[in-house]
This record gives structure tokens, sequence and C-alpha cells, in this order.
């Protein structure tokens, strides 16, 4: 195994690492002490490790070879997680599990049984007619008694794909939510591992098995009806039955046999009973089931990662998505579809298995002058059939089972994965508020992004007091860093970590601050902010998602981003959609294949550029004047409106950030390329090449006469 692999160290590092020392949590390698995830994490990395290739790993999701390394990797990975997991998923439903495995076990003996039933009734049939006394009277009751053992049977299984169905869903479910809780703690830092990324697909897939798409541990495999087998079945009674009744004396035999099997082939027809119902939703379940995969898909997109941190929607997120999943449970478990009706009902008792008797009525008319017993030579070709068949269902399990061993692997590591930014639980200090903003200290801070050998920034040094307010400005970048001023307000938000230098925030290492806890004490506007789908109030609310409901919050807030403008008449106020593609104008978009779900496309409305900035504006400012908050930062914040607006922004961020009596009560750092409005700070960063070259007033810069003034020089 290639334990020394740049890869490998990384993902160990963020999986189990824990330092004493939180200003070298980026230096520390130190592994968990639970020996059980250090030799799952080992064990999955070797299972994808190509034979000869030392250092190549398989594609996520590949197929492991059946080999002897590959066979005790899977029994360690089983060691260190399969107890766990099952203990976890048993108790979800202890008694409808333990019932479910009982049933499956009752369920294997139920062909061997019906082979026997079928016998009996051959023999006793072959003994009537041998004996010249044939009564139709017992013959039917033979047959009602056989209907009866049928129904019964029946009976067992929908009783126990009604509990699978239960317990399926309230495995799938539990997966889910883990993994989706999983990503939304994960930082950006984390997630930018390769490794990190592939132990996720992965657990992805082994969640998405499931649905159905293959399964291991407690979810049982599901009956398909075996068209091509039947087929086979039928092909070989007629070429037995046309070789043996060569005359016309048994063809009603041979008719009454050709009948019986196709019956069932009439049946399906008769009663359009699809083996699989497809599920229908209502209007109301449509959109339940749309904002599912919409919340879903905002916890795995990455572009929304940096809000989804900052603002703090992870549980947000993850409880909307839990209430969304519960209620469409409850609509499968609730569908009217398990009702069976008597075609359906006849279909699932299986006539032809039933008939399966006088499809042997020519052979038994052939032979019934032989000493040999129909029965038994019925079943023991039945048996033979089942054996093979059996046999390789065996090996196609198997062979699923031992792939979704490493998957499972998968799964259980990637929910021990600790994000990067994360300091240790005894290194945490909590965030120490000060009640006139935030006080920033940087020192030497450089940043190199993952596969690149130039540094982004290098030796960033600035002091910022608390109130006071700071304009970043610069010429715009080139080449692979055309956002180095952006890298830098990031680093300064926690949403990525510097490779060295210091950064101290109110006199405490940054790295001892718990992420979450210090994104409840900042609001921001990203350059590249999030564009959601959704209304008016959900793109504004969930700049805090605690108001998110209420309608003078996020009315106030509208206000403060100037966005009321145009809010107050668009179609449905702040409950209109909007339309995130980019497009300008009114739009009607069938969002997450609405038609399919048996929804109508509704109306979205698209917004222009300087529109969805407002509303970016607006979703900080949802936060903006609460008193635990004491940074505001924004990224070129107005760069797509005109001055006035500009000027009215930022009259509202000078309002925000003091108190009634005009004492200062809040940091502000904005960046920006309009010199015009840089004066408006206390101080003003220039950035050159990823470093601050000056740092100072407006006027000591102009006094200066360096890069900065140049530039204003330039831009008047």
């Amino acid at each position: 195994m290639c334990h020394d692999s740049k890869s490998h160290r990384r993902f160990r590092r963020r999986s189990f690492s824990h330092t004493s020392n939180p200003t070298k949590l980026r230096s520390q390698n130190k592994l968990s002490s639970l020996p059980s995830c250090r030799c799952l994490l080992q064990a999955w990395l070797a299972s994808r490790i190509l034979p000869c290739r030392r250092g190549t790993y398989l594609v996520p999701g590949a197929q492991r070879p059946i080999n002897e390394s590959n066979i005790k990797l899977a029994v360690t990975i089983s060691r260190a997680c399969v107890f766990d997991l099952v203990k976890a998923l048993w108790g979800l439903h202890p008694v409808r599990t333990s019932l479910m495995m009982t049933l499956h076990v009752i369920r294997a003996f139920f062909p061997a049984f019906r082979g026997y039933s079928q016998a009996m009734i051959v023999d006793e049939l072959q003994t009537l007619l041998s004996s010249g006394c044939f009564s139709w009277s017992r013959f039917i009751r033979l047959l009602v008694a056989e209907i009866f053992r049928r129904a019964a049977e029946t009976a067992i299984d929908s009783f126990a794909t009604s509990n699978d169905t239960v317990v399926h869903e309230s495995a799938r479910f539990y997966v889910e939510y883990q993994q989706i809780a999983q990503r939304l703690r994960l930082d950006i830092p984390t997630l930018t591992d390769p490794v990190v990324r592939d132990c996720l697909q992965e657990s992805d897939l082994f969640v998405r098995s499931f649905n159905g798409m293959g399964s291991f541990g407690l979810l049982s495999p599901f009956d398909f009806i075996q068209v091509v087998a039947l087929m086979s079945e039928l092909a070989s009674h007629l070429l037995v039955l046309l070789s043996l009744t060569g005359g016309s004396t048994n063809m009603a035999a041979l008719l009454l046999s050709v009948l019986s099997a196709l019956f069932p082939l009439f049946m399906n027809r008769w009663g359009n009973t699809p083996s699989t119902p497809e599920s229908t939703y209502n209007t109301e379940e449509a959109r339940t089931a749309e904002r599912q995969e919409k919340l879903r898909n905002l916890a795995y997109n990455d572009s929304h990662r940096p809000e989804v941190l900052l603002f703090g929607l992870g549980p947000w997120i993850l409880q909307s998505w839990k209430n969304a999943r519960k209620t469409m449970m409850f609509h499968d478990q609730s569908s009217p579809t398990s009702q069976l009706s008597l075609p359906q009902l006849l279909h699932q008792i299986n006539v032809s298995d039933l008939l399966f008797a006088l499809q042997n009525i020519p052979l038994l008319l052939m032979f019934q002058s032989s000493s040999a017993s129909l029965g038994s030579l019925a079943l023991y070709r039945s048996s033979i059939q089942a054996v093979v068949f059996t046999f390789g269902n065996l090996l196609t399990t198997t062979r699923m089972a031992f792939q979704s061993i490493f998957l499972m692997g998968a799964f259980c590591a990637a929910m021990s994965i600790h994000p990067e930014l994360e300091p240790a639980e005894e290194d945490v200090v909590n965030y120490p508020c000060q009640p006139s903003g935030m006080k920033i200290e940087a020192r030497n801070l450089s940043y190199t992004y993952p596969g690149s050998k130039e540094a982004a920034l290098k030796d960033v040094s600035f002091s910022l007091e608390a109130g006071e307010s700071l304009a970043i400005v610069g010429c715009n970048g080139s080449g692979k860093f055309p956002l180095r001023k952006s890298t830098l307000a990031k680093i300064l938000l926690r949403i990525i970590d510097f490779d060295r230098g210091e950064l101290a925030v109110n006199g405490v290492d940054i790295r001892q601050l718990s992420p979450a806890d210090y994104h409840r004490h900042v609001t921001t506007v990203f350059q590249g902010f999030s564009k959601y789908n959704s209304t008016v109030r959900e793109n504004v609310g969930v700049g805090y998602v605690q108001k998110l409901l209420s309608q003078p919050a996020v009315s106030r807030a509208i206000h403060l981003g100037g966005a009321d403008s145009f809010v107050d008449g668009l179609p449905n106020g702040i409950k209109t959609k909007l339309d995130a593609s980019g497009f300008d104008g009114m739009t009607y978009t069938a969002h997450l294949g609405a038609a399919s779900l048996g929804m109508s496309s509704r109306q979205h409305y698209g917004l222009s550029g300087g529109e969805w900035q407002r509303i970016a504006i607006s979703r900080a400012f949802m936060r903006a004047d609460r008193p635990e908050v004491g940074l505001l930062l924004f990224d070129e914040p107005t760069s797509s409106l005109d001055g006035h607006a500009q000027n009215k922004i930022f009259d509202t961020i000078d309002e925000v950030s003091h108190s009634p009596s005009g004492k200062r009560i809040k940091t502000v750092i904005f960046i920006t390329h309009r010199l015009s409005t840089a004066r408006r700070a206390d101080k003003i960063a220039m950035m050159e090449q990823g470093t601050i070259t000056e740092f100072g007033t407006h006027e000591e810069l102009m006094e200066r006469g360096g890069s900065y003034a140049a530039l204003y020089k330039a831009s008047v």
C-alpha cells in the first residue's frame, strides 16, 4: 500500500488528525487512536490500488477483482464496520427487522414445499387414473387445497413485502441522512482532497444502492419474474409433450397443457397489471419531491458551499430535507397501489405454477402403466432446475455483495472524515465578542492553491482595529489568479485556510475558533454569490435562516439592499419564484424533471445582473445589523450597479456599522475596483501580485505617490 503518497497523507490528516498545538494544525499528521478507523481507511485505499502500478488508483465505483488480497481486505473492512452498521440499521425497527429476517428464512422453503405439494397432486392423479376409478370430486378437493395453500403463501409474501418496504425505506432514510449531514459538515479544503472526493463518491454509491440498485447488509433481494427462464421451461415442456403425443388421442391433454402455460400471459393482458406499478404524484407531492431534490443538490453542490458554510445553512438544509423526505415516505407507504384487484391476486398466486400438475398430464397418460411415480419424477426435474437457478443467483449475489463491502467501507470511512478547518475539541476557544466590532491582525499570510506552484497570496500583513473600515484595491489579476483579493477575503472569512503566517481575531488565533461559531459573527457578499431557483423570500432569507419565515425581517433586508425597487413590481412580490439560469425577463422552466413527476411547468422570473446583485446584498443585510455580527465583508458588492445605487448601498453599510449615537460597532472590509468608493474607508490596502504593497489612509497613500496614487490619478 502507498501509505507515503501525498493524497494518502492528506486524507489521513483530515480524517483522524488531532493536534495539541493549534498553531501547527497543518503541520501535524497524527492518526486517531482508534485502530478500527485506521485499518478501515488503509484497507479501503489498498483495495483501489491497481496491481503492478504503485500509486495509481481505480476510479471511484470500479469493480475490485476477486483475489486473495482483496478478500483479506474485505474481511478487514467487514470487521471494522459491519457490526456497527448492522446495529444502527437494526435499531431503526428492531421488531420489523427481526420479522423480516425470519420471514425470509421461512419463504426460502416455499419453492421446495411447493414442488413437494404439486408432486403429491401428480401422484394422486396417477393413482386415480391407474385404478380406473377417477373421481372428479377428489381431484377438485386437491385443486382447492392447492389454491388455499397458494393463497396463504401469497398473503405471507404480501405481508413480508410490505414489512420489507418499511425496513428498506427506514434504512435508506438513515444512510441518506448521514451522508447529507456529513457533506454539510465538510469544508472546502477537505473537499478539495481528491482521495476524500473519491471516498465520498463511493459512499454515495453505497447510499444509492438502498434504492434497489444492489445492496448489502439487511437489505433483502427482490424477486423478479424470470422471463427467459419461464420461456425456456415452456419450450422444454412442449418438446417433451410433442415427442410423447404423436397421435390424436392425447391432443386434448396437450392442448390443456399449452393453455395452462399460456394462461398467465393472457391474465397479464386482461388485468393490465405491470410487475412494478408506476408511482404517480399529485401536485403537492410533486412539489415536495422537487424540494427534496433541491435541498439534496444544495448539500452536494460545491458552488453553493461558501454560502452554505458562512450563513450556517447546514442544519436548516438537513431539517428541511428530512421533513420533505418523510413526507415522501408517507406517500409511498400509503399508496393505494398495494391493494390487489382480482386479476392482480390471480397474478400473484401464479396460475402457471398452480397448473404445473396439469402440464404433466400428457406424461401421465404415456407412463400410466409404469411403476414409476410421476410425482417424484416431476419433483426431481423441478428440483434440479431450482438448484441450477438458485446457484446462478447465488454467484451473482455473492459478486454484488463482495463489491458492496468496499462501498460500505467507503461509507463508514466517509463518516469519520474530520473537517480540516475544525480545530481539535481540546483546542477550541469560544469567539471573543467585542461591542465595537472585530479586530483583525494578519502577519505574513501566504496561500497556494492545490496543484499550483505559484502562490496566490504572499506575505500579506495588515492590522485593522475594531470598528474600522478597510478597502482592498488593486489592478485586476491575470492568468491563474484573477481573484487574488477574493482569495484573501475567503481566508478572512475562514472559508479556506492559509498555508503560512498568522491570523488573529480579537487577539485569538483564528485556527482556535470553530468555523461555525466564527461564521455567526460575520456576514458577506461573495463576488460569486449563489443564485437559487427559489422564491425571493428564500433567496434573501437564507442570509439568516432563523428569520426566513418572518416577512418583516425579509422585507427590511430587501429595503436595505435596495431591492425593493423591483421586488415590489414582481408578479407575486417576495413569493415570486426566480430563475437562476441567467436569462433576463420572464422565463418558463420545468425544473428537476417536473413533467416526469406529473407536475406542470411553473413560472419563474429571470433577473438582470444588477438585480441579482441587490438580492445578494439584501441576503447579507439579513444579519448585518444583528448585535453578534462584528464583521461585514463585501467582495465587489456593487460591480453591476450605477454610481447612484452604489453610493446608496455604501450609505446603508455606514449606517448599519454605527450605532444610533454614531459609535462604531462593526468592522467593514470591502473589495472594490472603484477607487472613488475606496476613499470612504478608514484604511486602504493596495494589492499587487498577491501581496499588500501599500497600506494606509487615502491621504497617506496619495502623499506617498506610489502605485495607489498612480492608479487613482488614472481613474479620475
